[in-house]
């Protein structure tokens, strides 16, 4: 049975949604509720198996990960010297909770698109199946969004996407599925658009950034040609799998999609979660 260890988390875009603010923090960095978004995405990965992971990044986003993730002896001495136990117990909880993790950074020079960004992993994941995640998607959920699509790879062995369904007027934001329902939330996937035109969508499917790929998923993106915008599209590529019989599946991910892509998004699920917070804390 194949376990699955490693994961790529492609980190290197230039975030143009988010400007001016992006200009000055990297997406991963933006905060949502009371922790960065990244911290989110490590927390998935820690519950879901992941020992190992491979982060694709620029020159700024290499500084603002490396630090997040390092120990700070000299700032922990100075919370000890000033006896800030609770701020210190935070900072030493940041460490313990990604105790057992590996981390590499491998660098994107040029923004060239998501399929380029994850094909530059590929010596560090070598030839066995993981999981790719994009921190800009955060999905609140009893079993975590990685762990449930790993429990189909378990028996299918091929690609696998997580999906949700959206309203008609969301889905050219996103990449869209159709194909055959084989068993509950379960698709065998027949047809990939990348951001449909509004009103072309095959389905109401859309894929957020949680997936299983197989090692031959890196010699398409190889021969992928960019698309119009210049870039390799992984979702172009993930559809000229199908598009020549490679088997895919999806899975409707149980829990609740907290998109923070775009500005709108994200200060909306900024508001659902303070508020949940909120009133979990009776303030």
């Amino acid at each position: 049975m194949t376990e699955i260890t490693k994961a790529i988390v492609p980190a290197a875009g230039l975030a143009t949604r988010f400007f001016p603010l992006s200009k000055a923090v990297s997406k991963e960095f933006l905060p949502l509720a009371d922790k960065p978004l990244v911290h989110y995405a490590l927390e998935e990965m820690v519950d879901s198996g992941v020992k190992h992971v491979v982060f694709v990044v620029d020159a700024r986003n290499f500084r603002f990960l490396s630090e997040y993730l390092k120990r700070s002896p000299i700032l922990e001495k100075l919370l000890e010297e000033r006896k800030a136990t609770q701020a210190l117990e935070e900072l030493k909880g940041l460490q313990k909770a990604f105790e057992g993790m590996s981390f590499s950074f491998v660098q994107q020079t040029r923004p060239l698109g998501e399929g380029h960004a994850i094909l530059q992993a590929q010596k560090l994941i070598g030839d066995e199946p993981c999981f790719v995640l994009s921190p800009d998607d955060v999905i609140e959920s009893k079993v975590p969004a990685l762990a449930q699509l790993a429990k189909i790879f378990r028996s299918a062995q091929c690609p696998v996407t997580g999906l949700f369904a959206l309203p008609e007027d969301q889905l050219h934001l996103y990449g869209v599925c159709q194909g055959e329902q084989i068993a509950t939330r379960l698709t065998k996937i027949r047809k990939i658009m990348e951001k449909p035109e509004p009103g072309t969508a095959p389905s109401n499917l859309a894929m957020p950034g949680r997936r299983i790929i197989t090692p031959d998923v890196f010699d398409y993106l190889k021969k992928a040609k960019p698309n119009k915008q210049g870039e390799i599209s992984f979702g172009e590529t993930l559809g000229d799998m199908v598009n020549e019989g490679r088997v895919m599946y999806g899975y409707e991910l149980e829990g609740k999609w907290l998109e923070c892509g775009n500005k709108k998004a994200w200060m909306r699920s900024n508001l659902y979660l303070m508020q949940k917070f909120l009133k979990d804390e009776h303030i």
